[in-house]
């Protein structure tokens, strides 16, 4: 009887696994080798992103506009300068930020753009 419980009760599980929604909205970072604003984003910003309200909404991912445009995001134009921040969400643009402004405006910014499509809180 035990074993039929924990048989059930691992079917349950993994059907509610597999029934939650996967993360969809992501902060695109898109950088190029040798970019001294990428370079200074990652001083100020970068180590302590992901610990911050934006970043738990918004996980970080980075491409390389060295390389190849990975296949989900062929619909999003990563635009000419870098680094340029684009906020996506399941693989539609939702707002974007041209170069880095600096650690305040960088999460004023990006706390509108936020603001503008989720209702998410702002820094204060």
């Amino acid at each position: 009887m035990t074993l039929k419980i924990a048989k059930l009760a691992w079917a349950v599980a993994a059907g509610l696994c597999l029934s939650l929604p996967a993360a969809a909205s992501e902060l695109v970072m898109f950088e190029r080798a040798g970019c001294g604003w990428c370079a200074r984003f990652n001083a100020e910003i970068a180590t302590i992103y992901s610990r911050t309200d934006e970043g738990r909404a918004l996980p970080l991912r980075r491409v390389d506009l060295g390389q190849p445009l990975p296949a989900d995001l062929a619909g999003i134009d990563p635009g000419a300068f870098t680094p340029t921040f684009v906020v996506v969400d399941q693989g539609r643009e939702i707002g974007r930020i041209r170069g880095y402004p600096g650690d305040a405006f960088f999460f004023g910014l990006l706390g509108r753009i936020m603001n503008a499509t989720s209702g998410a809180p702002t820094r204060s």
